[in-house]
C-alpha cells in the first residue's frame, strides 16, 4: 500500500464515519479534526472514527490521550497508523 492510496483510504474514512458533508480529497495532511478552523468533529465523531479505524485496520484506541494526539489532524493519524502498523503488522 503506498502512501497516497493510504492517505486516500483516511480520507474516506473520515467522511464515511464521520458524515462529513466535503469531498475526501479537500481534506489536506494538515486539516485539523476537532476545534476552531477543523472539520468541526466532535466526541461522537472520535467514536466514530475510533470504530472504524478498528474495524478498517484492527487497532484499538483504548486511551484518550493516545486519541487526542492522534485524532489532531490528518497528517497526525497518518503517522500514527503507521507507526501502528509497523509495530503490529495485520495477520495476513
Amino acid at each position: 500500500m503506498t502512501a497516497d492510496t493510504q492517505l486516500d483510504d483516511l480520507r474516506k474514512l473520515l467522511v464515511e464515519n464521520c458524515m462529513l458533508r466535503v469531498q475526501p480529497e479537500e481534506i489536506q495532511l494538515e486539516t485539523t479534526l476537532f476545534g476552531p478552523g477543523s472539520l468541526g468533529l466532535d466526541s461522537i465523531d472520535a467514536l466514530q472514527l475510533t470504530v472504524g479505524i478498528e474495524r478498517t485496520y484492527g487497532i484499538a484506541i483504548k486511551d484518550p490521550a493516545v486519541a487526542r494526539e492522534a485524532f489532531h489532524s490528518l497528517q497526525t493519524l497518518q503517522q500514527w497508523l503507521r507507526e501502528q502498523l509497523k509495530a503490529n503488522p495485520p495477520a495476513a
